[in-house]
C-alpha cells in the first residue's frame, strides 16, 4: 500500500497593512494530501522550490474594489505563487509521474494544480544542465520580464545610457546585467547602502542610493 502523502501549508493569517511579518503567516502541521482531488484536468505536484516576489506583497493586501491584474490571497487559504514542482498525479495530456514543471503552485509540500493554472504550466527538461532553482529566477517571471522590456521593449544600442529604477530587485539587477552585455552604460537607483554597493560590483557603472544623496561611477567593463 502506498505511504500517505502529507503536506504543509504556510497560509496568510489576515490581511497585511505596512510590512508583512511572520506574524502574518503561520505554517501549519502536515495534514493528509486528498490525491482524489487531482480530478479531471488537474495536476497533483511535490513543490521542490518555491519563488517570494515583490509583486505577492499587494495581493497580501485588503481588496479594495478597483480593478487589477491578479486578485488577492484570502486568508487561511496557502500562499500561492511562482515555483519548480514534480508531477505525483496527472490527468493532463502531456504531463506524466516525475515530469519536472515550473508555474502557479501553493506554498506547501504538494499541491493540486487546477484550471486555468494548469495552462501556466510548463515542463522542465532536466537534461538543460542548469540547476533547478533558476527557474525562480533567471529563466524564470524575473527574467522573462527582464528579457523581453531590455530586448523587445527598450532595445538600447550599444554606447547608449540605460537608467534601471530598483536595479537591485529581481528583475532589476538582470537587466543592467542585460544593458553591460549590450554594450551600454548603466545607471542604477536602489535604496540601501548594501544594495548600492551590490549593484557597484555587478552590473551598474553609475549607482545612486535614494537614501542618501551619494552618487558614484566606476570605469565600464
Amino acid at each position: 500500500m502506498a505511504e500517505q502523502l502529507k503536506s504543509r501549508r504556510v497560509i496568510l493569517k489576515e490581511y497585511v497593512e505596512g510590512y508583512p511579518t511572520e506574524e502574518h503567516m503561520e505554517l501549519l502541521p502536515a495534514a493528509d494530501v486528498d490525491e482524489a482531488a487531482a480530478e479531471e484536468g488537474s495536476v497533483l505536484v511535490k513543490n521542490l522550490y518555491l519563488s517570494c516576489d515583490p509583486y505577492m506583497r499587494p495581493k497580501m493586501s485588503r481588496p479594495q474594489g478597483q480593478s487589477s491584474y491578479t486578485s488577492a490571497f484570502v486568508p487561511g487559504s496557502a500562499i500561492a505563487g511562482y515555483g519548480v514542482s514534480q508531477v505525483v498525479r496527472s490527468s493532463l495530456p502531456g504531463l506524466a509521474p516525475g515530469d519536472l514543471v515550473r508555474g502557479i503552485t501553493g506554498w506547501e509540500d504538494y499541491s493540486v494544480i487546477r484550471p486555468p493554472f494548469t495552462g501556466l504550466l510548463a515542463k522542465i527538461r532536466p537534461d538543460h544542465g542548469v540547476p533547478l532553482s533558476y527557474y525562480t529566477g533567471i529563466l524564470g517571471m524575473p527574467g522573462l520580464t527582464a528579457y523581453v522590456g531590455f530586448h523587445h521593449i527598450c532595445s538600447p544600442k550599444a554606447g547608449e545610457t540605460v537608467f534601471v529604477s530598483a536595479a537591485s530587485g529581481a528583475v532589476g539587477q538582470l537587466v543592467g546585467q542585460f544593458a553591460r552585455l549590450a554594450g551600454c552604460r548603466v545607471v542604477g537607483s536602489a535604496g540601501w547602502t548594501r544594495r548600492w554597493s551590490c549593484l557597484r560590483a555587478s552590473s551598474a557603472s553609475t549607482t545612486r542610493s535614494t537614501t542618501k544623496p551619494r552618487t558614484a561611477t566606476s570605469p565600464a567593463r
